[in-house]
């Protein structure tokens, strides 16, 4: 104890603080003059669209183009978008089959007495878009059962069925 009360005033303070310090420790890195940064773009699109124009370039139909248009043009007249395309396919098969220089994919107009032509693919989706929302779905034909029943009344059912099969597909 005496040796301890000795020692501890035989020290001086100096002394005492200089034996708990940590030796100074300095660390250099280099700072970067830039930093990594990750960027991504992301586009907007109507997923609606490309469905639509993926549909048709797989039955090579001259429609491709046309996918936005589609689309709007259903969106406009409050229809399915699927539903011109379904129709187009059970009608023409996406216009592969239709009378040149008609542009009528969808049999719109074709009764005895000949076949509706349209100037362009743009004016036959604007008239048969429209055809089908003023002419069935605001007459409360929806399905394409009741549409089947006005736009091709002598179909025994195989019409609407393959509407339904294409709209689902």
């Amino acid at each position: 104890l005496f040796f301890s009360f000795h020692l501890l005033f035989s020290l001086s303070q100096k002394q005492i603080a200089n034996a708990y310090e940590v030796p100074e420790v300095q660390i250099f890195s280099a700072i970067p003059s830039s930093y990594p940064t990750i960027s991504i773009d992301l586009g907007q699109a109507d997923a609606r669209v490309l469905l639509i124009k993926n549909y048709l370039q797989r039955y090579n139909s001259p429609l491709v183009p046309y996918a936005q248009k589609i689309v709007s043009e259903a969106d406009k007249n409050h229809l399915d978008f699927r539903l011109l395309t379904a129709i187009g396919r059970q009608e023409s098969n996406l216009c592969r089959f239709s009378l040149e220089g008609t542009y009528n994919c969808w049999g719109w107009g074709i009764h005895k007495a000949g076949t509706l032509g349209f100037e362009s693919f743009d004016q036959a989706i604007e008239v048969v878009s429209l055809g089908l929302k003023e002419k069935y779905i605001d007459k409360g034909l929806v399905t394409p059962e009741e549409i089947m029943s006005k736009y091709t009344p002598h179909s025994n059912g195989s019409w609407a069925e393959g509407v339904n099969s294409f709209l689902n597909d």
